[in-house]
């Protein structure tokens, strides 16, 4: 069934005639419309409507509120600008006295290498400061390694082999352990084809083969717990034990105590008069000092007296001073080279030696 737009336009009127009716209707009477209070919400309870004036004051203490807001948060930024700089002159005075500490011993170093002179070769880490000296002397020539230990790791004696009556060379020990020096340490005894230490002989705080009182000019020397030179006549173990020994060799005589030079027996005055040699010393810091002298034979033509390594020790300013073994034994291993030129031609094969590692 089709259905026409007329027929759709009085449907409309029909159903909206009504409404249009009753709305002309008001319009032209102006009957007033009022809503229940029910139809507005309500104010939340504990408000009531604020007077002008009150809403002035109000406002005003807002206003007062907001400029003291302001001011408390200058004055905190001035306060946090006033503790970083605080902080920072603090670390800035701290770093002054830290340098202000060191500067003594920076001195003090400085004066005892200049008496040695400059170093042709340093090696320098958190473990170790080891520096290479030459030394030309009227007599001979020779090297000076002044080392600084900054750790209980920077230095250690190993046996040959690592087992009594085993021996190697110098150079062979520091190749095996990786150290970047070495120098030959104390004396040794030969028996058959093994070859011992010579008397008290400590290694990582014991005895190799036991405590033997010191005769004939025999002395100890060594390192302490608290990297520290030891050393001298020994006639109990008690006496040694008090010094903590981490480890040490024996050999003769002692040179210098307490920047005293000692007097040298005379057996080892001319035993031979002069020879290559090896001497350890230290400072009043506690750096080392050791002295190798080159020499071409063992007949006592060439190389350094014992007098004339004292002297050099107490030019150098050492406090301390002890005789290695020397001879054909002297030996110096420095940053992987054998620096001295031993006398046998070649390193000799020795019990004993001192490493330092960085």
């Amino acid at each position: 069934m089709m259905i026409s737009v007329k027929q759709i336009n009085r449907f409309g009127l029909l159903v909206t005639g009504p409404f249009f009716g009753i709305l002309l209707y008001l319009m032209l009477t102006q009957v007033p419309i009022t809503l229940p209070s029910s139809a507005f919400p309500k104010a939340a309870a504990g408000l009531t409507a604020l007077a002008p004036e009150q809403t002035g004051t109000l406002i005003s203490a807002l206003d007062t509120a907001k400029q003291a807001a302001i001011t408390t948060a200058q004055s905190i930024k001035k306060t946090v600008q006033l503790y970083t700089q605080t902080n920072q002159s603090m670390a800035s005075i701290a770093k002054t006295a830290a340098a202000q500490m060191t500067r003594p011993a920076l001195i003090y170093d400085s004066r005892i290498t200049k008496k040695i002179g400059y170093p042709t070769r340093t090696i320098t880490s958190d473990n170790i400061t080891a520096q290479l000296f030459t030394i030309r002397a009227q007599n001979f020539t020779g090297y000076a390694l002044k080392v600084k230990l900054k750790s209980r790791d920077a230095m250690k004696m190993v046996l040959g082999q690592d087992k009594v009556g085993g021996s190697e060379t110098t150079l062979s020990a520091v190749k095996r352990y990786k150290a970047i020096a070495g120098v030959n340490a104390g004396g040794f005894a030969d028996s058959g084809s093994k070859r011992y230490p010579l008397s008290t002989t400590v290694m990582n705080g014991r005895y190799t083969s036991g405590f033997e009182p010191s005769y004939k000019d025999l002395f100890f020397v060594g390192i302490s717990e608290d990297m520290k030179l030891i050393g001298g006549e020994f006639k109990t173990q008690a006496q040694l034990d008090k010094l903590k020994p981490k480890f040490g060799a024996s050999f003769v005589p002692v040179l210098l105590k307490n920047k005293v030079m000692q007097a040298i027996p005379s057996k080892w005055q001319t035993s031979p008069k002069r020879a290559p040699r090896t001497v350890i010393g230290n400072y009043k810091d506690n750096q080392l000092l050791f002295l190798v002298v080159d020499g071409y034979n063992e007949t006592g033509s060439s190389g350094a007296t014992l007098q004339e390594m004292q002297l050099l020790l107490s030019r150098y300013g050492a406090i301390d001073g002890y005789n290695l073994d020397g001879g054909g034994s002297t030996s110096l291993i420095f940053d992987g080279k054998i620096i001295n030129h031993p006398s046998d031609g070649s390193l000799r094969s020795l019990p004993t030696h001192f490493l330092f590692f960085d």
